[in-house]
């Protein structure tokens, strides 16, 4: 069977199974905000429409500063994409032909991106007897090897993160043999507020590139917008590279009220905490194994039925429900469920779910 690469396609997973159903189903396998897009957003959208007729601004000046602006970096440290998958895209191609480091289970666009320009890969895997936490020993044991290390913080499927101490040890690791950390940053904006980003130390590790996003907490992931931190030199390397135009004005032209969407943010994170705090005591009390995740997803497991999750998958597609499966995440081979956190009726319904998929099995 063909699975999906990406989650977020309910109708294709519906007819991959021969599942008949009309749109009364719930999807949960879409890392989006249910909360979004903002309000305001739809006032600035609709303002828009006197783009429509104009061509961007080729480097994109006012939208590149309002971005450096947020980020607190220079102007010549940031760089717009066309969504987090060209930032990937972008940065891979510069070490054409050499070696790369990949944590999994994660997001497969680096691998993608590796094969495309030739870099040869090697894999380290999170284990979920250690809670999925980052390996840091064998991930510097691994350095001098390679060329560039891909890591996403938070780590999706597991929405868990890398320590910062952790984070300056590889990145310290690197300097002394010349690797270049890539760190994607695309669900930072989820995180609880006590957790910091890594913005703050680009002037301080030249061998550090961050990726971000703002279509995920945003909800807008059909407009593709994201970006790339990183010092002014590979900012340079990777604008040489860019196509002309990869950012549409539309696009461009709504930054001014995503940047100053500080309190839908807040109010992201406060609610997050909530629902996670509420999914997690009623998963447990199941008998189910979930990621110890801080942001709006995370992995699911049947404890008391672990060669089951196949069943499992099927029952909830019945029920309406279409979880992301981890047949395309190495390492995890189908046998944990992806699911997003949704609004808090589809999270209960979700619980709902489980309680009569347990109460079967009595």
């Amino acid at each position: 069977m063909e699975w999906p690469d990406h989650g977020g396609q309910p109708k294709k997973i519906l007819e991959l199974k021969g599942i008949n159903k009309d749109d009364l189903y719930v999807d949960f396998s879409a890392n989006i905000n249910p909360l979004g897009p903002p309000m305001a957003l739809k006032e600035s959208f609709i303002e828009a429409f006197n783009q429509f007729e104009k061509y961007p601004d080729p480097n994109y000046e006012e939208a590149t500063k309002l971005v450096a602006t947020h980020e607190g970096v220079r102007q010549e440290q940031t760089l717009l994409t066309n969504g987090g998958s060209e930032a990937i895209f972008l940065v891979a191609q510069q070490f054409t032909g050499e070696k790369a480091l990949i944590i999994e289970p994660t997001f497969s666009e680096y691998e993608r991106a590796c094969h495309v320009f030739q870099l040869s890969v090697t894999h380290l895997s999170l284990q979920q007897e250690d809670h999925f936490s980052f390996p840091l020993e064998k991930v510097i044991s691994k350095m001098e090897e390679v060329d560039v290390v891909f890591l996403c913080r938070p780590n999706n499927p597991t929405g868990t993160v890398v320590d910062i101490e952790d984070i300056k040890a590889v990145l310290e690791k690197g300097i002394e043999c010349q690797t270049t950390i890539v760190i994607d940053e695309a669900f930072i904006h989820f995180l609880p507020s006590h957790i910091t980003d890594l913005a703050f130390l680009i002037d301080h590790y030249a061998n550090l590139v961050l990726l971000r996003s703002l279509t995920k907490i945003f909800s807008i992931p059909s407009l593709r917008l994201g970006y790339v931190v990183a010092r002014e030199e590979m900012i340079f390397q990777l604008k040489r590279s860019q196509i002309p135009w990869s950012v549409n004005g539309i696009v461009t032209s709504i930054l001014p009220c995503l940047v100053t969407q500080h309190e839908f943010i807040d109010e992201t994170k406060a609610w997050l905490q909530g629902q996670l705090k509420l999914l997690t005591t009623e998963l447990s009390r199941l008998g189910f194994y979930y990621s110890p995740t801080l942001v709006n997803f995370y992995l699911l497991r049947d404890l008391d039925r672990q060669a089951d999750t196949e069943q499992l998958f099927l029952y909830l597609l019945e029920n309406n429900i279409i979880p992301r499966h981890t047949h395309t995440f190495k390492g995890l081979d189908g046998n944990y469920l992806r699911l997003a956190v949704r609004t808090e009726a589809e999270n209960n319904f979700l619980l709902q779910t489980l309680r009569r998929w347990r109460d079967r099995q009595c």
